[in-house]
């Protein structure tokens, strides 16, 4: 857990050269792991992006884990879980992917390590996986399979952030395509729905066909 959350503790007659807030050093790391990829984030390479001494960091964070969850913290409070309060289930889990996609669009080098960071000592993140729960709870899921859900629905949208930063001529065949006639067409023929990007068309698809699997799976559940 992160241990410090006021202004940084001083040491007699030497004051720090600059203020620090969870704010700034979450930005900062950020910046880290979009830049240099995760192993770039280390402390003391977040220590000079701040421009202070090691010593500062540590009186507001106590380790690279604490830096983690304010990163996770403050990317999860962007997904939008307004729709569970008030939607009907299907509504509100569309709300819910879509925006948690464009979150994690904004942000893939962070995936990898989102994707397996326990989320004991995260806050915020808590709140988001609790709003969504109550969501379930309100459609009347049966509890054993909330959590698998929310896992399935997760790990397709990681897998969707990175898609949609992905070049649109991923699937092209160039100097190859006499070889793979049929796939060849196939991508053609994405030219013609040129109106959405492929993306989110994929995303689209893939979103509905799993809630109807959730759904399935849901009525097939014993009481």
């Amino acid at each position: 857990m992160v241990s410090v959350t006021g202004p940084a503790r001083r040491s007699a007659g030497r004051p720090l050269n600059r203020i620090l807030s969870q704010e700034a050093i979450t930005r900062a790391a950020l910046t880290l792991i979009e830049t240099r990829g995760y192993e770039g984030l280390t402390m003391s390479s977040l220590a000079r992006a701040l421009k202070v001494a090691p010593s500062s960091l540590y009186n507001h964070v106590e380790s690279k884990g604490d830096v983690l969850i304010l990163l996770q913290d403050h990317v999860m409070t962007q997904v939008d879980v307004s729709g569970f309060e008030t939607e009907p289930w299907e509504q509100a889990i569309r709300r819910f992917a879509w925006s948690y996609r464009d979150v994690f669009t904004r942000h893939t080098p962070l995936i990898p390590v989102i994707a397996v960071l326990p989320v004991s000592g995260a806050p915020q993140t808590l709140a988001v996986y609790e709003a969504v729960t109550r969501g379930f709870e309100r459609a009347a899921w049966p509890e054993p399979l909330i959590v698998p859900a929310i896992i399935a629905l997760e790990s397709f949208i990681f897998g969707s952030a990175f898609d949609a930063t992905a070049p649109e001529t991923i699937f092209e065949s160039g100097q190859l395509a006499g070889h793979y006639p049929r796939f060849t067409a196939a991508v053609s023929a994405l030219k013609d729905n040129a109106d959405r990007r492929q993306a989110d068309v994929a995303f689209g698809m893939g979103l509905d066909a799993l809630i109807l699997g959730l759904q399935a799976r849901a009525a097939e559940h014993p009481s």
